[in-house]
């Protein structure tokens, strides 16, 4: 019964541990869980179409140690882009179809070199809730095929370490339209 015992304290407090934050000498912050990559969707799968959706869905695990502060999505493949109308960016906790509480945005932008999205939460967002990241294509890609945008999430800190959560795929089919 001792040993038992002992196994079930050394569990407890393994589990107790991994909730904990990850914090290095220098200051670098990293998930002790990183959230997970659900999938990503659009609303309009033809290329051209006008007012597209694109959804990015994360579960944020009970045990992540840190709230999620930032997103980073940027395209790693596909022949042309969509174009984002970045001050329509929105945040919600729950999925594309079942949105809960609005999330509130501090900055959505791009970055130069990546020419990716990015999107800095404020409040950070909590461990244990599921958020999805709206962004609004004013157009979708004039080109058909496979699109590829890995997704980042980075936690809170002063110098936030970004775990890389998969890749969100996006199929466009090409406007077969030949006026028949």
């Amino acid at each position: 019964m001792p040993i038992a015992l002992a196994l079930s304290a050394g569990i407890f407090s393994l589990a107790a541990w991994s909730a904990q934050a990850i914090r290095l000498a220098d200051g670098t912050t990293y998930f002790a869980n990183p959230p997970r990559l659900m999938g990503a969707v659009t609303t309009q799968k033809d290329a051209n179409s006008w007012g597209a959706r694109y959804y990015f869905t994360l579960a944020m695990p009970e045990n992540a140690g840190e709230p999620l502060q930032k997103v980073a999505i940027a395209q790693q493949q596909g022949t042309a882009r969509p174009r984002f109308d970045l001050n329509r960016t929105e945040a919600f906790e729950g999925t594309r179809n079942r949105p809960a509480a609005r999330l509130s945005l501090k900055e959505v932008t791009i970055d130069p070199q990546t020419r990716g999205i990015k999107v800095i939460f404020d409040p950070p967002v909590p461990p244990g809730k599921t958020v999805t990241i709206r962004l609004y294509a004013t157009r979708n890609p004039n080109v058909g095929g496979v699109y590829l945008y890995g997704v980042t999430a980075f936690p809170t800190g002063e110098k936030p370490h970004g775990q890389f959560l998969g890749f969100g795929r996006i199929q466009i089919y090409e406007d077969n339209n030949d006026g028949v």
